[in-house]
């Protein structure tokens, strides 16, 4: 329900940031408790707290991380030693793929889009994230379809056609039965997961913002993810189209990638590295926010070269779509057409060193405070700029013909994953951990996981260069002796047990540090950002008064000189009530307040709904007539979801009638 608010309203609605009830006074118990999920075992199912979903959604891409990771580790013991036999060319088949598909799909751009709904609502100063109920959707939708993979896997119908599933190999003439099927029908539940996030942070960071957080004064995390999220809505669809469109191929006879019958077997690459090109900087981009937010932060001063981050955040997205190509290199394109995309691959450099020079300018002039979210950032510039030179290595057409489908290319893509999105994520939740759980995480443990994490890391992957200027392939289970590959092989599986060990140090970091950390103040490491200014963990409304914001670092600048110091109206008589779930929409270039909005309260439906769209995705793997029968469950869930009651319905007359 939305109404226009009156100018006193909007000068209640905008305190001072250090103003408004204490965390004990009643009206804030009354904003608590309004804003809070409901207790017992349906109210954990009808959750729709924006950090209660994000700490879950965390938590399962971190358990998809794990299960990948224990996929790896299957795949370096297999290749530990020639002619080894502790998989055979079927399981390894689907554990290459699976481990891939879980850390790009499952894990990667999720536990990306987790933080951001935690964070994203905390930073612009607002009570909720937009769309409370389909945020909890996509979180369902996105669990259910990694649960449906996981289980194909072991029952022996796991993807084996690698995690970017090329055709013909993946059409219904060498891939019989469902393994593929199953893998095409995961990209809908996720990529629908993502497009609904997305939707989610867009309109959060431009709608809901604190009065005064103009575009400019945005921080540079938000920023990150609108960026991402405008992203996701131009990539996602071309992998949702491919995947549709192959198991059409299969399951009732269509011939989209058939060339015998008019396709074109090209068409999937087109289509999927449209998508693919793109996803790696959907990857990239939240860990150079993640970057953005912990240096200001142990540098003890702004971000240097502000508008300059901004403008090589947007051109990194522009040109991430002009790349795709350079993964195509190895087919019958003209010539010509590949010489732009060299061109377009090595521009994107450009931007990205315009950031580290930002970030090192930053580091330069300020105070540095060695903990443990600075030290994976530090690692993130050694290992990122390796792995960038390699992709303009890449960028080149001779070389890539000569490496294509090589170890050299799994070495590439790891450092630049890994190094640009894993060691930031790692990063941010050492950083942001506090603020999570109220508990400061354990500084030695966290620089034993650091240290393990780092040197297992390029033990593991820099050998693989050198595998693949020796020409060994990716994606073989095992190899001859003699061939020249035994020793790198066991020192980069070495390697990998070193970094799976680091991984181990960070989960009993968290397990201890959980219950057991030193308590966190609201802000533990002095930062200047708004997700700073309240309590640690947050209370359910996020701000017991909503912050007015009059500079990039509102915490550190909470008031230009000269500006009034009288106190704001108490919440209880502000224009915005303690006993509804109403929030400030403001206008999204300036943020002025615009109108008072009611959210929804949680509700069982969205957990239905991802329910029935689960068994409308999952069955129409073995019929298309489960499309047509799975719509009706679906339909009649939304109608109820929907359907306003008569207590909602009194209350939203009364509120229109109100002055």
């Amino acid at each position: 329900m939305n109404r226009q608010p009156s100018d006193e309203e909007i000068r209640a609605a905008a305190p001072r940031l250090k103003d408004g009830p204490g965390p004990g006074s009643p009206p804030a118990r009354a904003l608590d408790e309004t804003w809070s999920d409901e207790p017992g075992l349906l109210g954990w199912f009808s959750a729709i707290n924006h950090k209660t979903i994000a700490l879950r959604f965390m938590v399962a891409t971190m358990l998809f991380f794990g299960a990948g990771g224990i996929l790896a580790a299957l795949m370096r013991l297999q290749l530990a030693r020639p002619a080894n036999t502790l998989m055979g060319p079927d399981m390894y088949n689907q554990v290459f793929t699976m481990h891939g598909t879980t850390m790009m799909f499952l894990f990667a751009v999720p536990v990306m889009q987790a933080v951001a709904v935690y964070l994203v609502p905390l930073m612009v100063g607002t009570r909720s994230i937009a769309f409370p109920r389909l945020n909890a959707y996509a979180f369902w939708v996105f669990v259910m379809g990694g649960l449906m993979l996981y289980a194909a896997f072991f029952v022996n119908a796991g993807a084996d056609a690698g995690w970017f599933s090329y055709v013909p190999l993946a059409g219904p003439d060498y891939s019989p039965g469902k393994r593929v099927d199953f893998w095409a029908q995961m990209i809908t539940y996720t990529e629908l997961s993502a497009i609904i996030e997305a939707i989610v942070v867009i309109t959060t960071a431009l709608k809901l913002r604190a009065p005064g957080m103009t575009l400019n004064r945005m921080p540079l995390f938000v920023w990150a993810m609108l960026v991402t999220a405008f992203m996701i809505l131009f990539a996602m669809p071309a992998v949702m189209l491919a995947s549709t469109a192959l198991i059409m191929d299969r399951l009732v006879g269509t011939h989209f990638y058939n060339p015998a019958e008019g396709g074109d077997a090209l068409l999937w690459q087109h289509l999927f590295w449209f998508f693919g090109h793109p996803e790696v900087y959907l990857i990239f981009i939240p860990g150079l926010g993640f970057i953005s937010a912990i240096i200001p932060t142990f540098a003890r001063r702004p971000m240097f070269g502000y508008t300059a981050m901004v403008l090589s955040l947007i051109a990194t997205a522009f040109l991430a779509f002009s790349l795709w190509v350079h993964h195509m290199f190895a087919t019958n394109l003209p010539e010509l057409g590949k010489s732009f995309f060299t061109a377009a691959s090595m521009m994107i450099a450009i931007p990205t060193a315009t950031q580290i020079f930002c970030w090192l300018a930053t580091l330069w002039t300020g105070r540095l405070n060695f903990r443990t979210p600075l030290l994976f950032v530090l690692a993130f510039f050694l290992i990122l700029v390796l792995g960038g030179l390699t992709g303009i290595m890449l960028a080149a057409v001779p070389l890539n013909l000569q490496v294509h489908d090589s170890y050299f290319v799994v070495a590439h893509l790891h450092y630049v994953l890994i190094g640009g999105a894993v060691f930031p994520l790692f990063g941010a939740f050492y950083y942001w951990f506090p603020k999570f759980t109220g508990r400061m995480m354990g500084e030695r443990l966290g620089r034993w996981n650091f240290w393990l994490m780092f040197t297992g890391f390029n033990i593991a992957f820099f050998p693989m260069h050198l595998l693949g200027m020796q020409g060994m392939p990716r994606r073989v289970y095992t190899y001859q002796a003699g061939a020249g590959w035994d020793s790198l092989n066991f020192v980069s599986t070495m390697g990998a047990l070193v970094l799976a060990a680091g991984v181990l140090a960070f989960v009993v970091n968290v397990l201890r540090s959980w219950h057991g950390g030193a308590p966190a103040g609201a802000d533990p490491w002095g930062g200047g950002t708004l997700e700073w200014a309240t309590a640690s963990p947050p209370p359910p409304c996020n701000f017991h008064a909503i912050p007015v914001v009059h500079s990039r670092d509102p915490v550190w600048q909470p008031l230009p000189p000269g500006a009034p110091a009288e106190p704001p109206l108490p919440t209880h008589v502000m224009g915005i009530t303690a006993d509804e779930r109403e929030v400030l929409v403001t206008t999204a270039i300036d943020a002025l307040p615009d109108v008072l909005h009611t959210f929804p309260k949680p509700s069982i439906w969205p957990f239905a709904c991802a329910l029935a769209t689960t068994v409308l995705f999952t069955a129409s793997i073995f019929t298309p007539w489960a499309v047509v029968w799975g719509m009706i469950p679906v339909a009649a869930i939304l109608t109820l979801w929907f359907w306003p009651g008569r207590r909602q319905t009194a209350r939203h007359l009364a509120m229109e009638r109100r002055p």
